[in-house]
C-alpha cells in the first residue's frame, strides 16, 4: 500500500476524502504523534518533579546539618563569655597568693577588688542572687530547706540563709540553702 499525504497541494477536501484508508493513515499518525509528544512531556514533568524532589531533600539535608552544627557549637562555646569574665578574677587571685608582705590590709583590699570583678563578671552573664530573707515563704524551686528549727515564724517560712542560691535568666544554678521554721508541737497533731 502506497501513503500518499492527504494535504497535498492542489487536491481539494472532497479528493482528500474519497480514500478512507489515507484519512485513516493521517489521524492515526497525528494520533500518533500526539500521544508521543504527550508521552515525551510527561517524561520531561516527571524529571523536573524529580529533580525538584531531589534539590528539596538536599536543601533540608543542609538545613538540618547546618542546625546541627549551630547546636554544637552553642553547646562548646556557652560558657565562652563566663570564662573570659573569669580570667581577671583568677589573676587576682594569682596575684593575692603571689603577695609575701604580710600587709594584711593589702591583701583584704586584693580579695575585695576580686568580688568586685567577679560580681561584674556575674553581672554581664547575668547571674544574680536568689534574694531570701527571713520570713519569706519557702519557694521549693528556688530554696532548697536544710533544716527546720524552731520558730515564732509561721511554719515553712525561711529562718536563715545558710548559703547563698544563684540563677542565669531566670533558671536556678543553685537553690538558696535555708532554715525553715517548724511547726509548732502541738500543730503537727
Amino acid at each position: 500500500m502506497k501513503f500518499t499525504n492527504p494535504f497535498k497541494k492542489g487536491k481539494t477536501m472532497t479528493e482528500q476524502n474519497q480514500n478512507p484508508e489515507t484519512v485513516e493513515t493521517a489521524e492515526q499518525q497525528a494520533a500518533e504523534l500526539s500521544h508521543e509528544e504527550l508521552q515525551a512531556r510527561v517524561a520531561e514533568l516527571e524529571g523536573m518533579l524529580k529533580d525538584e524532589q531531589l534539590r528539596g531533600l538536599a536543601n533540608e539535608q543542609n538545613l538540618r546539618r547546618r542546625h546541627q552544627e549551630e547546636l554544637q557549637a552553642a553547646h562548646k562555646f556557652a560558657a565562652q563569655r563566663f570564662a573570659a569574665e573569669m580570667l581577671t578574677v583568677k589573676d587576682y587571685l594569682e596575684m593575692a597568693l603571689l603577695d609575701q608582705s604580710g600587709n594584711f590590709d593589702a591583701l583584704k583590699m586584693g580579695v575585695s577588688m576580686t568580688l568586685n570583678e567577679l560580681n561584674k563578671a556575674f553581672e554581664a552573664t547575668n547571674i544574680q542572687e536568689i534574694q531570701v530573707a527571713a520570713g519569706d515563704k519557702l519557694d521549693p524551686h528556688r530554696h532548697q530547706a536544710m533544716q527546720e528549727v524552731p520558730s515564732e515564724q509561721e511554719a515553712g517560712t525561711v529562718v536563715g540563709v545558710l548559703k547563698k542560691g544563684y540563677a542565669m535568666n531566670d533558671r536556678v544554678l543553685r537553690p538558696t540553702l535555708v532554715t525553715v521554721a517548724k511547726a509548732a508541737a502541738g500543730a503537727e497533731q
